[in-house]
């Protein structure tokens, strides 16, 4: 939805859950307007300190917001985040309420579902897309524009995310990561980028990923490293791709243990 909005590949897309961790804004300019849409993490119950800096990250954003999309979809089950409804509506902000995934549904499907919603939030504005086919997009773009308060831009014209490059690169490692690994390994691992240096021709790139076992790491490398390279050519393709230049792309794997619940190393990994 977020990279749909912006019209660059901004956040991760993965067919797994709680696959955003951070606040990721990205920024829209028009001859008259600015909108700074702001991705967060899912809503979750939090069972280590890693996930509790992400449940903050969704409030600071909802403190922020002037208009506030709560995405839901066709299959989600209407309890599954019934503290963060209440706080949508106590909130001042006008909702839309955004049902996505239509495309694998029927259209009476999608009115029972709009009904019960409204029940819920009988405030907010329901509003059907799908963001896999572009539907209804214009029309969440469009009340979006007429529902945000006039003010100056809040950042310079050019820009298109509050990110950084190396942060981008190490977003998309992750991704990858949740591509090709299962279980506990994904939500165990974390990544940082140690040297990024862009020369005329080709960008070198050197990375750490980091998984809270020994095992998870002979398991990250692989027989003869064949997973780790599977993983880093995926990635380093994916990111010739957003930079529009060779990548040079060298990836190592470290132990750092308990790194999800030490408040040093989360602050050290962008996590306030």
């Amino acid at each position: 939805m977020m990279n749909a909005f912006v019209g660059e590949k901004l956040s991760v897309i993965t067919s797994k859950v709680q696959t955003t961790r951070h606040r990721i804004m990205g920024i829209v300019n028009g001859d008259d307007f600015q909108i700074v849409y702001s991705d967060t993490p899912g809503i979750l119950k939090p069972n280590y300190k890693l996930q509790e800096s992400m449940l903050k990250f969704v409030s600071t954003a909802l403190a922020d917001a002037d208009v506030i999309l709560y995405v839901t979809d066709v299959v989600e089950s209407f309890d599954k985040n019934e503290r963060f409804i209440e706080k949508i509506k106590r909130s001042k902000a006008p909702v839309l309420l955004l049902i996505n995934k239509i495309d694998i549904s029927d259209q009476e499907t999608v009115q029972k579902l709009m009904n019960q919603w409204q029940d819920i939030l009988p405030k907010a504005e329901i509003i059907p897309v799908s963001a896999l086919e572009n539907y209804n997009l214009d029309k969440v773009f469009d009340r979006i524009y007429e529902l945000l308060p006039s003010s100056p831009p809040y950042f310079p014209k050019d820009e298109l995310t509050d990110k950084t490059e190396r942060f981008f690169v190490s977003e998309i490692i992750r991704g990858k990561i949740f591509d090709n690994y299962q279980k506990e390994i994904p939500y165990s691992v974390e990544v940082e980028v140690e040297s990024f240096k862009e020369e005329k021709n080709i960008i070198r790139i050197r990375s750490i990923i980091y998984v809270l076992r020994d095992t998870q790491k002979g398991i990250m490398i692989g027989n003869q490293g064949r997973a780790l390279k599977k993983t880093g050519t995926e990635a380093r393709k994916d990111i010739e791709q957003f930079f529009n230049k060779k990548v040079y792309l060298e990836l190592f794997v470290k132990v750092k243990k308990n790194w999800r619940d030490d408040p040093k190393q989360l602050k050290n990994f962008g996590y306030q």
